[in-house]
This record gives structure tokens, sequence and C-alpha cells, in this order.
């Protein structure tokens, strides 16, 4: 058959030959797998046998004839990448891991699903560190996402490196998905979105058992799936006999790698617990089938009921010529990569520059030494850090839900990410070069593709989302799982005060920044001016196995002259310090410069001295010595510390004595008069911090509890 890729049309041989010479052994390989599955879950009495075992058919072929890898290199850059949206049908995944001979996942690795051990390589959903697992997935919804980042990610560096002769990336991403994903909100925004962007190097393979945790899919969904999918501009393909038709299944996904202008969506009815006492029922989903029921499977198979996790011979033989076929994948791959630099030699050493994960070494030569003095928006301040290093840098895929007015985040003579034949009515367009991404009012999807774009391989790409912060709470499951895994990925939230105004409490954060600096492996940043924005930026940039948000202002601040980029880094620094001080003011982003004005209030109204230190990020000052935390704070020397900012007060009982917050939702005001509203004027402010001085020096116990003023 013909494949298609960037253009190039390329023969490749069809696997369908090969399925036919070797169908005599596929009922047995199909049922030592699906037994297989069965005495994993008996072995210690739990986990989710169901679904894998009604996919083994679509296992096999992918793994024996379809999917390009290599699992002795499991790496290997150009590879195809598999995503298992479904995660709770993880056994499915690690077991054609083993049988396919990736070295990590030993047999007796494979037995320890659900176990006691802790060096598992078989967690109850797959994880991204393990060999042969591209993405974690689990929450249902996001792994689709994922796959859409994975093809994405795919078509931007075919479409930037690839030449005539020299398809240097052209993998194919393949997404098994099961109900509950064509359910999610999250799926469907990434399915929308693909269908749009025209991913024919995408396919979903939907394994249609409709069953879901509380009985059969009808019970909530009685739409036509296969409507829905063309409708949102993908391909179907229907397999009936998605149990036992292995060459029908290899014939759908070599037509669906040969797709020309869309995404695939493969439906293979399937049925769950096939051959097991509740087969095709929700009871099989998530337990063990009990070991009368995996006994009785054994004896309908012709097996022996008293052997465990046996695997043949002529299975294993079935298996074993696959990493051989990866070994000459990889060097095919080498020698094409190699003959490309000879032919390119520039482009050649930016594309193994960009496989190695590599940022020019002079990345941060774009940032501005300095900013304009007038008030600044740190939004504005952040375009003005980022959008030189965007367009310079081809590593940063930015893209935006529907706010590229309000997010900055455009650079001169940036080329949108679109299919290059689409001409849309505004008159926005343009080609698969490009790294500006319209992701419309999808922020969820927004960031779970993201998480995608960034696993495609450790930092080639590193995304950068854009929105309100608000908006951050819709996308706040992707976010997470961008941190879980340890991708790079960069979030710019702006509006994110009550000093964003009119909009209301809607769009005010009060809570929100409580859950991002609570959040694992999560820089969470708010800088105060355009320097501690590009302090932000660095800090983002530089965190490479950390997901970031870099939480900005709409309204104008005051550049301030005490701040200082290399100071963010440290997460809290000394503003203003006077050995004197007898209180210590936390200013933090949007209102950092209320501190400094308190502060010179307090002394000049009050004779209060007070020392400001600035608190743009909690988890990069944890990262800082004990010595360094003292001396920023110095509450050891009996100083008091007070936090100014409007948000819940929920974490700075660790880092200050009492807090000028906020427990209620916002207002709808302009953002002067909000703040005025809420007590952040100046005169109020000084006068809660003088009145709570006062009241230590008649209750010395306050100095042991947290004080809301």
């Amino acid at each position: 058959m013909t494949v298609e890729t960037n253009g190039v049309h390329k023969s490749v041989p069809s696997a369908l030959p090969l399925v036919q010479k070797l169908s005599k052994d596929h009922d047995l390989v199909l049922k030592t797998f699906r037994l297989l599955i069965a005495d994993l879950c008996q072995q210690f009495s739990g986990g989710h046998p169901g679904g894998a075992i009604g996919m083994a058919a679509i296992g096999v072929s992918l793994w024996k004839y379809v999917m390009r890898y290599a699992p002795h290199s499991p790496d290997f850059f150009n590879r195809d990448r598999f995503v298992l949206s479904n995660g709770h049908t993880c056994l499915f995944q690690y077991s054609f891991l083993h049988l396919t001979g990736y070295k990590a996942m030993t047999f007796d690795q494979l037995k320890s699903y659900h176990s006691d051990r802790v060096d598992a390589l078989c967690p109850g959903h797959p994880e991204i560190e393990h060999e042969g697992i591209e993405v974690t997935t689990g929450p249902l919804g996001q792994g689709i996402a994922n796959a859409v980042g994975l093809a994405m990610a795919t078509k931007n560096l075919a479409a930037t490196y690839n030449r005539p002769g020299y398809d240097v990336v052209n993998n194919h991403t393949w997404c098994m998905i099961g109900d509950a994903c064509l359910q999610e909100g999250v799926g469907l925004e990434a399915i929308s979105l693909a269908g749009h962007l025209r991913l024919n190097n995408l396919t979903v393979i939907y394994d249609n058992n409709q069953i879901t945790c509380d009985g059969s899919v009808d019970l909530t969904n009685t739409e036509d799936v296969n409507a829905k999918m063309r409708a949102c501009g993908w391909d179907v393909i229907d397999v009936e006999d998605g149990c036992f038709d292995i060459e029908g299944i290899v014939r759908a996904l070599e037509q669906a790698r040969a797709a020309q202008d869309k995404p695939t969506f493969i439906n293979v009815r399937t049925v769950i617990g096939l051959d097991s006492h509740v087969a095709g029922t929700a009871v099989a989903h998530g337990a063990a089938f009990g070991t009368k029921s995996v006994a009785d499977m054994k004896a309908l198979y012709g097996f022996n009921p008293e052997e465990h996790f046996v695997i043949g011979e002529t299975v294993r033989q079935f298996f074993q010529g696959l990493p051989a076929r990866g070994e000459q994948l990889v060097q095919e791959w080498d020698q094409l990569v190699a003959d490309y630099t000879t032919q390119f030699p520039e482009l050649g050493a930016e594309f193994q520059a960009r496989v190695k994960g590599e940022l020019p070494a002079d990345w941060e030569k774009y940032i501005p030494e300095s900013f304009p003095e007038k008030p600044t928006a740190t939004r504005a301040s952040s375009g003005l850090v980022f959008n030189p290093i965007a367009k310079e840098c081809k590593n940063f895929m930015v893209g935006t839900a529907d706010l590229s007015p309000s997010v900055n985040m455009i650079w001169p003579g940036k080329v949108d990410f679109q299919h290059p034949d689409l001409k849309t009515t505004c008159g926005i367009n343009g080609n698969y070069s490009g790294r500006y991404i319209h992701y419309g009012v999808r922020e969820h999807a927004m960031c779970a593709v993201s998480n995608g774009m960034a696993a495609y391989a450790p930092n080639t790409i590193i995304p950068v989302t854009s929105s309100f912060f608000m908006f951050y709470l819709y996308a706040a499951p992707a976010v997470r799982m961008g941190a879980l895994q340890h991708l790079q990925v960069i979030h710019a939230a702006t509006h994110d005060s009550i000093g964003m105004g009119e909009d209301g409490p809607t769009h005010q954060p009060i809570e929100l920044a409580a859950l991002y600096r609570a959040m694992p492996n999560l820089l969470y940043i708010r800088p105060g001016d355009s320097e501690e924005t590009a302090g932000a930026w660095i800090a983002a940039i530089g965190a490479k196995k950390t997901s970031s948000i870099i939480s900005t202002s709409r309204q104008t601040l005051p550049q301030l002259p005490q701040t200082r980029r290399d100071g963010v880094a440290h997460g809290a620094y000394v503003l203003s310090e006077d050995e004197s001080a007898t209180v210590t003011l936390i200013g933090v982003g949007a209102e950092l410069s209320f501190a400094l004005e308190v502060a010179e209030k307090l002394k000049a109204e009050k004779g209060i001295t007070a020392r400001v230190v600035s608190f743009p990020c909690q988890r990069l000052f944890e990262q800082q010595s004990l010595e360094y935390k003292r001396d920023t704070l110095r509450r050891h020397r009996g100083i008091p510390a007070v936090v100014i900012e409007p948000y819940a007060p929920n974490g700075w009982e660790r880092y200050a004595d009492a807090g000028i917050c906020i427990k209620r939702f916002g207002h709808s005001l302009p953002g002067k008069a909000a703040y005025k509203y809420f007590g952040y004027d100046i005169d109020t402010l000084t006068s809660k911090v003088a009145g709570y001085l006062d009241q230590l020096k008649g209750d010395e116990l306050l100095r042991t509890e947290f004080v809301e003023l």
C-alpha cells in the first residue's frame, strides 16, 4: 500500500500476507493472552481484567503487525506512539510489553500487578516513567487529548524538518479508548480539535464493549457515535468482530495509517470479559473473576486449570522477532538522519539538538535587559519577556484558549499551527510548521493536549498555554497530570486578582492559588513587575522536569526599582531591608507595591520600621537552604511577618504570622474600587498592620497563631 507522509508518498509493505500466514497461531495466542490477564488479576484478587481480555485481538494486530516500535530501544525517536486512554485496562499494555520483548517488563515484573512491591513496573494505570509507556493515563479522556498532542508534535516536527526524500519524522499515533473516554468533556474537546486540524497521523481505536462501571452504556448514552465522529471531521471504520477478526482489524489499522486528510476512528465491537462467567456485564470491568471462573475459562480453552501464567513456546515464537524488527527500524532511521545531516548540515544539527531536547545555548539573550518605567500590566510584561524567545527558539509551541488579544503571547511574524488547506473567514491561516495554536474555548483540552506535545520527547517541544487564571480551574486536572508526569509545560495565566475588576467574582480567583501552590512538582509564580516577570520566565524555562504557572495581572502595576529577576529563582527575597525593623511585610505579585507603600506609611505616620520581602513562588523558596529562608523572613529573631495578598490565606501560615487575605468570593467593581472595597487601600492596610502590632504587645500568644487581619 502507499502511505502519505508530509506530502511524500512511500510504498509500505502490507502486514496482511504475514497475518494470513500466521493465522493458524492466532487462536492460541488470543487464548493464552486472555488467560494470562485472568491469572494476573486473580493472583491478588484485584484489578481490571474485562477490558484487557476483550481487546486482545486489537493488541495482537497492533503490536505484531502494524505498529512501528523498537522494544530494545524504547526511546527510539521516530517510533509510533501508543496511548492507552482507557488506562484501567493497563494489563493489556503491560502484557504486550512483556510479550514483544521490552527488557524491563520481565515475567517477574509482569506478575507484580497489584502486588505490594514498591519497585513494581505495573501500577494500576500506565505511568510515563516506565519503559514503553508514552504518557500517564488514568483520569478518563486525558489520554485521548494527550494523543492529539503527540500527533500535533509529529506534524510540526515533520513540517519543520522533513525534506524531499528525508522523512526524519513520520511516526503515527495510536490511541485506545473505551466508552468512558467518549463521555468525558476533555476527550470530546480534543476530538473536535483533532478533526479541525485534520490530523491524519492519528488513529483512535474504540473498544466498543458498551459497558461502563454502572452498567450498559445505554444507561446514559444513546447517541450515534459514528455520526458524531464524522461530524467532527473524522474518517470512521467499523470492525464488527473485534474479539477474533485480527485480519479485519489489521486491514482497518493499515487503512488508518494511509489516511490522507483526516484522523481515523476505528469502531471495534468487543465483549468485555469474553468467556468468563460475567462476560458482557459491568461486573467484568473492575474485579477478578474468581478462582472457579478462571479455572472454567482454562478448561473451555483446553488449558490445564491447575497451571497458571502459561505462555507456551508457540506464543513466545509468535512475538520473538519483534525486537530485531525494531532494531532494524532504528538503524535505518539513524542512517537516514546521518544522510540528512550531510545533505543539510545546519538543519541537521538543529534537528539533532531538538531530538536531545536542547534549547539554543544563548536563549536568555532574547530577554530585554531593562523595561519601560511606565506602569505595565504583568500580562504585557510577559509578552515583552517571552515573545522574543518564542520567535527565535523553535522548541516553543504557544497556544491560547481563544484569548489572543488578552494574553499577549503573539510575536511578530508568528505562523499559526493549522492545516495548510484551511481558509478561515477571519483570514487567520497557517500550516503545520506554525507554532501558535488556536485551541478555541477548550481550556481543559489545551492543557491536556500540551501534555501530549511535551511527552513526545523530553523538551523537544516546550508547550506554553495561556488563558485567564480563573479558567485554569477548568484545566486543573490536565495541569495536575502534567506536573505528575514531570512534563515541562508552561501556563501563562493572566487576570490573576480582584484587580482585574468588572468581570466580577466569576473571574476573580480567590482560592485557586492555594490549589496550585499545594500541587506537587508545579511552580506557581506571581511576579510583581516586569523585572520579576523576566525572572519567572527564566525559572519556568529552566525547570526541565517541572510544570509552571506564571500568574500575571490585567491591571497596570508600578515598575519597582528594588525588584530583581534573579531574586525570583529563590522564591522570595528581601526587597527593602532595615536592621531596626519590627515587622516584615510580605508582598506578592500584583500587590507587591502595596507592601512597599504600607512600609513607607508605617514609618511616616506610625514610627514603625518595616522590612519588605517579595515572595513570588513558595515552592522555589522551599528549595532554598534553611539559613537563606531564616535570613529572608527573620521570624526566628522574633520579627512578625504579615502577608498582603487578596487570595485565600491557606498556606501562608507556614511563612507569616498574620495575613491580610480574602475568604469570600470577589465583587464586580473596577479594579481600584474592588481593592478599596476589600480593604486593600494603603490607609486601611497600614491601620491593620499597626493594629496587629499593638495586639501583639497585649497578647504574646498571638505569635503562636496565624491571625487573619
